[in-house]
């Protein structure tokens, strides 16, 4: 199992100087999964900067996927997950719901790059994704 956090979609649709390594994790694989929380991110970012079409486009391309809602369960261990490695809240929820599908996290994100499973890129200073 897959999980691309919502840095590395952004900067794969993006054509970032990243897409690369993110094209390799999306590449014939069938087993990524989504959280809710990233639709949320992916959403609020790209609507506000590129349009409510462009944020429908995506989220379309993202439902080929299998798509996890946040449940109790899911929420309290991110919240454990938060307090235990001082991240915060919608990168917590991502990082439990990898821990709890057995995934590798994909991302450029610098607060997930020393946790367990985690594929780590470092964004290129200076570059804007998007």
């Amino acid at each position: 199992m897959t999980i691309i956090d919502s840095s590395g979609w952004l900067e794969y649709f993006a054509g970032g100087t990243n897409a690369a390594f993110f094209a390799e994790a999306i590449k014939n694989n069938r087993d990524i999964i989504v959280p809710t929380i990233i639709l949320y991110e992916l959403w609020k970012k790209i609507s506000r900067e590129k349009g409510e079409n462009k944020a429908i486009e995506l989220v379309a391309q993202l439902k080929r996927y299998k798509i996890v809602p946040l449940d109790e369960n899911l929420s309290i261990s991110a919240a454990k997950i938060s307090g235990e490695y001082k991240i915060a809240m919608a990168d917590s929820i991502i990082y439990a719901t990898a821990k709890k599908y057995k995934a590798a996290l994909w991302t450029q994100d610098a607060d997930f790059k020393n946790l367990e499973d985690v594929k780590y890129k470092r964004k290129a200073d200076g570059v804007r994704t998007l």
